[in-house]
């Protein structure tokens, strides 16, 4: 059963008690990332959950790493758009321990000048790594076609060029204005002692806020082209279509159709361009959904003289699908590989304590696997075929990279407008 519960200061903290394991994932789950950035200082958010393992008043940044070693844990943390979250588990015997570690971390990072500059040099060199990854920073251009000028276009690890400005007092105001108690979820699940929320309450009732945060203006989709010439042995080219937000009552209907178009195996993308034609050895499909937006998104990475056939063929297979919907048997497969993944992910208390978090920051509610799998099986055909036709009947966003890059003559931003 989740337990919910709000300290006094407006921290929010959720909780799933699993008696019959040994482990404990907990995670401080804070609401802000890219989306919530600036142009000039678009990269912060993910420079300052970095610096957070860089040292503390009492830890030095080895042994913040030595000390979930010693314990047989792990401890970690990412940014995205919208959320950034650090996270550790561990055996619930040393639960207290990565609770004091965590909250060390979080209140007593000393951001000193010299780990800032060390850092920057760590996270060029991550941005490197990804620019030299056509298949990984190709989804970054869609999101910029897509969104335009919008936050949400902007790129998680941000610039090469912004990173150079970031110093102690950017850092330091930039959380403090955005890690405050009430954009705060501490999630905790697995094997819980008795005294797990008072241990909480002890490190985190304390946390007080500076700033206050401007959400910005909704995103626009905007489906521009974005196309890179760069040389690269295969082309790589990403179709992006406006989908919907975390709250929008089409969630499961988009999730269902995204199965069914490319997001497994059998889905009908990769039969027909891998299996069929052995076009391309990496084509899918996935949805982002965002609070108040989405973005699907279609990727395929395949031989340069052969991006006019593939183009082809994910259209074709768009508009077929936006045609005629799906079959019952489509149907009922995905809905029973969805319930899978979720009954399967809940075996891990990672899973359940990021479950946790996300649904608390980003939604304020949590549904059982019941009520979900209640809700997934209220879909019929007919509201797949109603959610593609919404969806696929929009400009489309374009990312290309190809050492000539042309863009295919099958592509065309209306393609599939009505």
């Amino acid at each position: 059963m989740i337990q919910k519960y709000t300290l006094p200061n407006g921290v929010r903290v959720v909780a799933e008690s699993i008696p019959h394991v040994r482990s404990v994932a907990f995670g401080l789950w804070i609401g802000t990332g890219s989306r919530f950035e600036m142009p000039h200082n678009n990269g912060i958010s993910h420079f300052l959950e970095h610096m957070m393992f860089k040292g503390t008043k009492t830890r030095t940044a080895r042994q913040l790493a030595e000390t979930f070693d010693e314990v047989g844990g792990h401890v970690n943390a990412f940014t995205s758009k919208e959320i950034t979250c650090y996270y550790a588990k561990v055996l619930d015997e040393h639960l207290e321990h990565a609770m004091d570690v965590l909250a060390d971390m979080f209140f007593e990072s000393t951001f000193q000048t010299e780990e800032i500059q060390k850092e920057r040099k760590v996270i060029e060199e991550e941005i490197r790594m990804v620019e030299d990854t056509p298949d990984d920073i190709i989804h970054d251009w869609l999101s910029e076609a897509a969104y335009s000028r919008h936050p949400l276009g902007y790129p998680v690890l941000g610039t090469l060029e912004n990173l150079q400005t970031f110093d102690r007092e950017t850092v330091l105001d930039y959380r403090d204005r955005h890690y405050r108690p009430e954009e705060l979820v501490i999630a905790v699940a697995g094997n819980l002692p008795t005294n797990w929320l008072a241990q909480v309450e002890a490190r985190f009732s304390h946390f007080t806020g500076k700033g206050e945060r401007c959400a910005g203006d909704s995103p626009v989709y905007t489906g521009e082209t974005i196309v890179r010439a760069k040389g690269t042995e295969q082309t790589h080219i990403c179709l992006g279509f406006p989908g919907i937000a975390l709250t929008d009552e089409r969630i499961y209907s988009l999730i269902l159709l995204n199965n069914i178009l490319g997001g497994n195996m059998s889905s009908r993308l990769f039969q027909e361009i891998r299996e069929e034609r052995g076009l391309a050895y990496s084509v899918y499909s996935y949805h982002s959904a965002y609070q108040d937006s989405g973005l699907f998104t279609i990727y395929a990475g395949t031989g340069h003289d052969q991006a006019e056939d593939v183009t082809t063929l994910i259209l074709d297979t768009i508009d077929k699908i936006r045609q005629d919907g799906v079959t019952e048997n489509e149907l009922q497969k995905g809905k029973e590989q969805l319930k899978g993944s979720l009954m399967m992910s809940l075996e891990s208390t990672n899973n359940r304590m990021s479950r946790l978090g996300k649904n608390e920051l980003l939604l304020g509610r949590h549904m059982s696997l019941d009520e979900v799998v209640s809700a997934v099986g209220r879909v019929h055909k007919e509201d797949l075929l109603s959610t593609a036709q919404t969806i696929f009947s929009q400009p489309i966003a374009l990312s290309l990279l190809s050492p000539t890059g042309k863009v295919p003559a099958a592509y065309r931003r209306n393609a599939l407008v009505v």
